[in-house]
């Protein structure tokens, strides 16, 4: 590419080391000498993008407002490329003190779920699971299945979805009101959502968390950091793919 792309880094939100992931991010960004990144924690002050402005969100309880929704539709429709990672179709609050569990997942303000095809309802404990890519997707091609220990996302679906990769879960979200499963079927990790001539691909992976991410939970700190699927080779492959795509609109896979 010869020309300037001006991409959108959204990363920040709540009980994830949104250091480490803004850190990691900007530096696969960095391969690219013609990238210029703009970084926020929220979607306060990002405007109106151009279709040509590719957009990147590492968020967990960062929710865009009614106008900025709006002009998330429209960068889409206009063949925006949305890169959503982890929690970004994540709303949790916590419950009731005298409720069952700890954390409630409200549905997503208006259209969002709708735009990224999905909302997070829960996850088991973290604990090692398998990822299956699809074969014959430039995203995965040449990766077989790969196990990661993550959070495994139950989410609501609103299809039709492409899935390049899924996972399978039957059991209880622990701690969650909602994600409890009954049926042994696919369980996306990384899909794509058409809208239009743009696209949204949307990668659950990629937890991370520091010691003292969960203060405000009341455990002050946790004597250790985890940096979840970041450490997993296949992770990083699959992710510089999905970001080489998103800057320059090329499927073809990286190395």
């Amino acid at each position: 590419m010869n020309r300037r792309v001006r991409a959108a880094l959204v990363c920040g939100g709540q009980w994830h080391d949104f250091d480490y992931a803004r850190r990691e991010l900007l530096g696969e960004l960095a391969a690219y000498d013609q990238v210029h990144t703009r970084v926020y924690q929220d979607y306060e002050g990002l405007g109106r993008l151009r279709p040509d402005e590719p957009l990147i969100t590492y968020t967990c309880n960062v929710m865009p407002s009614e106008a900025q929704r709006a002009a998330l539709a429209e960068f889409l429709a206009a063949g925006g490329r949305w890169l959503a990672l982890h929690a970004t179709n994540a709303s949790i609050v916590p419950a009731a003190a005298d409720a069952d569990h700890l954390f409630c997942t409200p549905p997503l303000p208006g259209n969002l779920a709708q735009l990224l095809g999905s909302r997070f309802l829960g996850h088991p404990p973290i604990a090692p699971y398998t990822v299956t890519p699809v074969a014959d997707h430039p995203f995965t091609a040449g990766i077989g299945s790969f196990t990661v220990t993550d959070e495994l996302y139950i989410s609501q679906l609103h299809p039709p979805l492409q899935v390049l990769a899924h996972t399978s879960f039957v059991g209880e979200s622990t701690g969650f009101a909602e994600g409890h499963t009954h049926l042994d079927e696919p369980r996306p990790v990384l899909y794509l959502k058409q809208h239009g001539a743009g696209t949204v691909c949307y990668f659950t992976l990629g937890h991370c968390r520091g010691r003292f991410d969960l203060a405000d939970l009341g455990v002050e700190d946790l004597g250790c950091v985890d940096r979840g699927s970041w450490t997993v080779p296949q992770f990083r492959t699959i992710l510089r793919r999905c970001l080489r795509w998103a800057i320059t609109g090329q499927l073809h896979p990286a190395p």
